[in-house]
């Protein structure tokens, strides 16, 4: 019996782990290298597969899961309370490019059918590439990360209305309904099954498979109902990936979607793996040769046009420049769904055999420069801010109030309102320190001005926003944004206003301590190293090692840089304190129930004194609390006792007890 297709896949995942290795050692996203893999092995690289309709069999079914998973992942509650971001500069994004490309492509001389659907090809980014790196950059926090996430998840769900509009521009109006009427219809079947899925089905459902506690069968379950939802809608003339889409959404209001999700994404891994390596597959090495400067041009056409407008969406939405240049560039490369949504085009004759090697071999282009695009986003962005712009532009379209606090001098200057920023701003009201806060989102700055916060909005930065909060005459300030960048420019700005001021720092990783104090930090705050430090703090308290030398530790690590961490020594920590054998104690309890010998009798009765190993604390009587009992104390009924010693020490009295005795 001959295994073409297990040999194919063999050969397509042991070149996909090589490939994936190095670009991994490169710190290129695994996307990438899935599309390499797909160049390499394909018909038009080294033709090693044999059955390419296989792979695309197996592509599709990624497909299908990776529509399911993101239904789940935004819950139909979700998708009910879209924010601005989302709703303003994600429609904002998508539409105008679609409008922009759309003009190009009818420029070189395109059907208007055919350039609509190219603008709604190059209109998505790579949700796969972009989180990847802002995740590994630790900056999906970050004002530019938030824009740029809430955009990739309204393309994530405008995918579906795209797909839906595809066989119609084809003119395939056949394929979907004979009139419009029918097309209604079966939308409001569609609607009625959300409906009665979301509400009874599902919860019924997955309650009576959880309740049997078997993990084949709730696995197996899950994979039935996306695969059937899929079958559904293609029934219908629609797509699989519609119904996956919408099985999702009927599992993701349920409480058991988190487990449908996590056994679902090993699967996904595999498949959706495979669909990227069949997109490299399609890939014509030859008309990449054959056509190395219109690829070149129209890749830079794509890059810049996205690049403008996904700037212009940001900036809309009230961010400075600067915020908004690094949210275009992030965005300016094309996204995986778009490979999908081609398909379905070239299925429907939507787009010609030229137009759609050009699309791959810019797609994929997009995709591979995104790292490098990404890196030069900062730097571009920074240097926007020497360039002499009217502020309106450099500042965003919010207007600066008059400040509030120019005659308040000492104060304490806050940059960044996340939940670091909001403990500080607590703290400092409770210790009656005057304080303002410098924020970048203007959701959150007229939110907080509501409620009569002295908050101003802008990019911490520059010295004209450090300036309106009176940062000359402040006596410390306190970054707790996590972006190393924003935090040398925060520290120059500040240095040159008030070359006096303390500057304490957050950052996410021990790599940038050095950079931030050569900077002029007085203080810098590891992430990393302080959670190494709340752990072990609680170990040592567990072990009963003095609070007093545990506050001494702390303080010496803290004192050298977290030097003693770093390097793994602990030469220079004075360990002779530390050095406590703590034997196996613990805290437990005795009652004294309504059938104790125990009561009437005093403590010398029982003579707890004496056993050796074992100390009473207290006494527990109707809620009080008797610390250090004399000999002479009664117990009564429902007393209870609390013991510091050896668990075995216990038996010597438990007879006093019978079978009361309760352990804590």
């Amino acid at each position: 019996m001959e295994f073409q297709l297990l040999k194919d896949m063999v050969l397509i995942l042991a070149l996909a782990v090589a490939v994936l290795y190095v670009f991994h050692r490169l710190r290129i996203p695994s996307v990438i290298g899935f599309l390499l893999t797909g160049v390499i092995t394909g018909p038009h690289g080294l033709n090693l597969i044999s059955n390419l309709h296989d792979v695309e069999v197996i592509a599709e079914v990624g497909v299908i899961l990776l529509l399911f998973t993101i239904g789940i992942e935004f819950s139909l509650k979700s998708l009910l309370k879209i924010g601005r971001i989302l709703l303003i500069g994600g429609s904002f994004q998508v539409i105008v490019t679609i409008a922009a490309i759309t003009l190009v492509s009818l420029r070189i001389g395109n059907a208007i059918n055919e350039s609509i659907f190219i603008g709604f090809l190059v209109a998505l980014s790579s949700t796969a590439i972009v989180l990847k790196l802002i995740q590994d950059k630790g900056e999906i926090d970050a004002p530019h990360g938030r824009i740029s996430l809430g955009i990739l998840i309204y393309q994530d769900i405008v995918i579906v209305p795209m797909m839906l509009l595809t066989p119609i521009l084809a003119g395939n109006t056949g394929g979907i309904g004979s009139s419009y009427w029918e097309i209604i219809i079966k939308f409001a079947g569609i609607a009625l099954l959300l409906f009665l899925g979301t509400k009874y089905i599902i919860p019924y459902t997955l309650y009576k498979l959880a309740k049997t506690q078997s993990r084949e069968l709730f696995l197996f379950s899950i994979i039935v109902i996306a695969f059937a939802a899929a079958l559904f809608t293609y029934s219908l003339g629609l797509s699989l990936a519609l119904g996956a889409f919408i099985a999702g959404l009927l599992i993701s209001e349920s409480e058991y979607s988190q487990q449908a999700l996590g056994n679902v994404t090993p699967f996904l891994d595999v498949f959706s793996s495979f669909f990227f390596i069949s997109v490299g597959m399609l890939l014509d090495l030859q008309f990449l040769y054959d056509h190395p400067v219109e690829v070149l041009i129209f890749t830079t056409i794509v890059l810049s046009i996205k690049t403008i407008i996904a700037s212009l969406a940001a900036f809309i939405l009230g961010f400075p420049l600067r915020t908004s240049i690094i949210v275009g560039f992030t965005l300016s490369q094309v996204g995986e769904f778009s490979f999908i949504l081609s398909r379905i085009g070239v299925s429907e004759g939507l787009i010609s055999d030229t137009n759609y090697q050009l699309f791959l071999s810019v797609s994929v282009m997009s995709m591979a420069a995104t790292p490098f695009v990404i890196w030069m986003a900062n730097r571009f962005a920074n240097q926007t801010t020497k360039w002499p712009l009217p502020d309106f532009l450099k500042l965003g379209l919010i207007p600066r109030p008059e400040s509030t606090i120019a005659k308040i001098k000492d104060h304490l200057v806050i940059v960044g309102y996340g939940l670091n920023g909001r403990n500080v701003a607590h703290a400092a009201r409770y210790a009656g320190i005057p304080y303002c806060i410098i924020d970048i989102n203007p959701d959150t700055v007229r939110k907080e001005r509501s409620k009569g916060e002295i908050i101003h909005y802008g990019d911490a930065g520059q010295e004209e926003i450090l300036s309106h909060a009176n940062t000359e005459d402040a006596m410390i300030l306190v970054s707790t944004l996590p972006m190393t960048g924003d935090n040398k420019r925060i520290i120059k700005a500040a240095r040159k206003l008030n070359p006096h001021i303390h500057i304490i720092i957050r950052t996410r990783f021990v790599r940038d301590l050095k950079d931030l104090y050569d900077m002029g930090a007085d203080e810098v705050i590891p992430e990393e190293f302080e959670t190494s430090v709340e752990i072990f703090t609680r170990v040592l308290a567990k072990f009963l090692i003095p609070h007093d030398d545990i506050q001494k530790l702390v303080a010496e690590i803290r004192s050298d840089g977290y030097q003693m961490l770093r390097s793994l020594s602990t030469s220079e920590i004075d360990q002779s304190s530390l050095s406590v054998k703590v034997p196996e104690v613990e805290i437990q309890s005795l009652h004294v129930c309504h059938n104790s010998t125990a009561i009437g009798k005093t403590l010398g009765e029982l003579k707890i004194d004496k056993i050796e190993g074992l100390t009473l604390l207290a006494i527990s009587r109707v809620g009080e609390i008797i610390s250090k009992p004399i000999k002479t104390f009664i117990l009564e009924e429902n007393d209870i006792l609390f013991f510091l010693g050896q668990a075995n020490k216990l038996t010597e009295i438990y007879g006093h007890f019978r079978d009361c005795q309760t352990k804590k």
